[in-house]
């Protein structure tokens, strides 16, 4: 068994696992182990139970990664994957226990995700939200190039409403493991007085980046080294 730490990193909502390119790249290039997780986007606890089974496949500890709507994930997972050591939350939700991720976004000002700025569409009986892709920049990646936004935006996987009104059941993992926060001060989807409020909450190791949503993909090297911060403290 290893005992330096596996990254597992999860995607949010509105992207998928290839957001953690240059963070791989720099996490490799440390000699770290890395894993991305596919991210099912259809609720919290099946998200969550998904994220845990492939921790556990882990033959070592791990550090969980989440993005967005994924730190409420990993916020419910480290409890039912043993090998979790630390949990980073990078431009993420923290919810406690009876929370949801839309309820922490409206807690401050700022978010400009709403009606006006996404699409549901009804699939087997459930809605799922997009961003509209006129919006997708201003929205999740205003410090992007425009030509990388639009693949973003007509590339982007559709959340379950259900997944972001979930209220975290039971104890939120961040209360018994050490966790780490950047906070995107130029996020439009998460606004950045909500991610200071989640991360002093939690007690979290913070690291500010002048930043949007899609601070993995603008800023790869910053989220990439408080991850490692993160791994080095568990050894």
């Amino acid at each position: 068994m290893s005992t330096t730490p596996t990254i597992v990193l999860v995607h949010g909502a509105f992207g998928d696992s290839g957001m953690w390119k240059g963070v791989i790249a720099k996490l490799q290039a440390q000699g770290y182990t890395t894993l991305a997780v596919s991210n099912p986007l259809r609720g919290l606890e099946s998200d969550a139970q998904y994220a845990a089974t492939v921790a556990e496949t882990v033959d070592g500890p791990v550090v969980l990664v989440g993005h967005s709507y994924a730190g409420a994930i990993i916020t419910r997972a480290a409890r039912d994957a043993s090998n979790v050591e630390a949990l980073v939350y990078v431009a993420a939700f923290q919810p406690d226990e009876g929370e949801s991720c839309l309820e922490n976004a409206a807690r401050f000002p700022g978010a400009k995700m709403g009606p006006d700025t996404t699409v549901a569409t009804e699939h087997e009986g459930e809605p799922e939200l997009r961003i509209l892709p006129e919006h997708y920049r201003d929205v999740i990646a205003g410090d992007l190039p425009a030509e990388v936004t639009d693949v973003l935006a007509v590339t982007q996987r559709s959340v379950r409403v259900q997944a972001l009104t979930a209220e975290l059941s039971g104890r939120p993992a961040w209360r018994t493991l050490p966790s780490w926060a950047v906070i995107a001060t130029q996020d439009n989807a998460i606004p950045g007085q909500a991610q200071e409020f989640m991360a002093e909450r939690a007690g979290s190791h913070v690291v500010r980046v002048a930043a949007s949503h899609a601070v993995a993909i603008s800023q790869p090297d910053a989220v990439a080294d408080l991850v490692i911060e993160a791994a080095k403290a568990t050894r």
